[in-house]
């Protein structure tokens, strides 16, 4: 499995998706979309296509339980939680996925400072980059250092030479998983009609922080 560690105080591992995985995620997407719930209710997101493409939780009046996703599909997606936890020396535990849904930014759309949970309050989220638009527009200041349509995550470390966030360069198939507790957001883009849509995925993760404490 390719992967590549980033360490802000807590991990995130970026995967590249398999490219059969990928076009079946976006085929998902684009042949049931008219059949798939909308997400906005649940989501903070500041974007008007937000659309759910599995939810194993509990049924609630913004969401019952639904699935558009083939076996083989979950299936991986396990498998990668998995290794993140243990290459996070991670051992006895139990995952649970909770929830799957494709945001579909246009321009001046984008995603506020927030963390994830599912189920419970302990677990993994996760990115999957699955279609870019060609430019991100004008960055109006300081555009030797563009932020437009970047995704950025925020670590918990803290003191001298920390580093404490980090913003991803973003390419297709990349898929980023990182705890539910660590802040994220994305900024807008400008000067197109073409879309930037990513997959985000919860996964509930239940162990004892007791026995998995401490580093090696």
């Amino acid at each position: 499995m390719k992967f590549e560690s980033i360490n802000l105080g807590q991990t995130i591992i970026k995967y590249q998706v398999p490219y059969d995985i990928f076009l079946t995620l976006n085929a998902v997407y684009e042949n049931e979309f008219k059949s798939l719930p909308s997400a906005n209710e649940t989501l903070i997101g500041k974007i008007q296509k937000e659309s759910s493409i599995y939810y194993n939780g509990e049924d609630e009046s913004k969401v019952k339980k639904h699935n558009f996703l083939p076996l083989d599909i979950l299936l991986w997606f396990e498998q990668v939680y998995k290794h993140y936890l243990e290459f996070n020396k991670i051992y006895k535990y139990h995952i649970h996925i909770n929830s799957i849904w494709v945001n579909e930014m246009k321009e001046h759309e984008y995603n506020p400072t927030h963390i994830h949970r599912g189920t419970l309050f302990t677990g993994l989220s996760s990115v999957m980059v699955l279609g870019l638009p060609d430019t991100y527009g004008t960055e109006y200041s300081s555009s030797d250092k563009p932020q437009n349509g970047r995704l950025q995550l925020l670590g918990s470390a803290s003191g001298q030479f920390a580093k404490i966030d980090y913003q991803p360069p973003m390419n297709l198939r990349d898929f980023y998983v990182f705890p539910y507790d660590m802040r994220h957001c994305v900024y807008p883009f400008n000067g197109t009609d073409q879309k930037r849509r990513t997959l985000a995925a919860n996964c509930d993760v239940e162990y004892n922080p007791i026995t998995t404490r401490g580093a090696e």
